[in-house]
């Protein structure tokens, strides 16, 4: 992994550099170790994570913390390579990571989720009385698609799809491998996935059309995802308005 790649999915500011930012706002990305695909890497949604908030930071005065690399992927054990924690070991760690940057100064926290599995973060931020947001949600997802020209929408390209492959060839090419124009893969209804897996609905795990992605829908996705986030910096400050 180049230097470039590595600062694209790493924060490595120092002591110093994040005592005179004195951000009020840290972005905590939240990703995944899961089968994607003969294409993708394990790692797709945790550097989808990443890059989300990297162009957060960019637009907007936030601080990005290092991702979360494991999370509630269960439903994509019976493919080699997923690894999981239990919802309730990820509920822990966010709220842990959300009273240590409250204690040190930085009052809210922004989950980047780059994994649709991971329901409990929705509890979490309800749980935390204005403190903490879930970005993007599945309306932005859904919107930014539709502004970046997609021909599929977030039920028909649930995973592995035309969505995550357009996000890393327009960010990181390398890791888009060679099948994903064969790798196509669209199922019907997914109605006991909770209960049974994905594994009964695909066989290459993939639930989508990396075949239609590019990287200039990446792109367009990732700034329409900028767009969408100002609104949601402003319900998180919204009650400090009151002091």
């Amino acid at each position: 992994m180049d230097e470039r790649t590595t600062r694209s999915l790493l924060p490595l500011t120092t002591t110093v550099e994040e005592g005179e930012r004195a951000a009020r706002v840290a972005l905590l990305p939240v990703g995944s170790l899961e089968q994607h695909g003969p294409h993708l890497p394990l790692v797709t949604d945790t550097v989808i994570a990443c890059t989300v908030a990297a162009a957060l930071a960019d637009a907007h005065p936030v601080r990005v913390l290092p991702p979360l690399t494991l999370s509630c992927s269960h439903e994509h054990a019976a493919w080699p390579g997923t690894v999981s924690i239990s919802a309730r070991t990820l509920h822990a760690v966010v709220t842990d990571a959300a009273d240590s940057l409250r204690r040190s100064g930085t009052p809210w926290l922004v989950l980047v989720n780059g994994h649709g599995g991971n329901h409990v973060l929705a509890n979490v931020v309800q749980e935390s009385g204005g403190a903490m947001a879930l970005f993007p949600q599945a309306h932005e997802w859904q919107a930014a698609r539709a502004t970046a020209g997609m021909a599929t929408d977030n039920d028909t390209d649930m995973h592995a799809g035309e969505l995550e492959t357009s996000v890393l060839l327009h960010a990181h090419p390398g890791m888009v491998g060679p099948a994903a124009a064969h790798a196509d893969h669209v199922t019907g209804p997914r109605d006991h996935m909770p209960t049974l897996g994905l594994a009964p609905y695909t066989p290459n795990g993939v639930v989508g059309r990396p075949s239609l992605a590019t990287a200039d829908k990446g792109g367009r996705l990732l700034a329409a995802l900028v767009d969408a986030f100002a609104g949601h910096l402003a319900a998180l400050r919204r009650p400090d308005d009151q002091h």
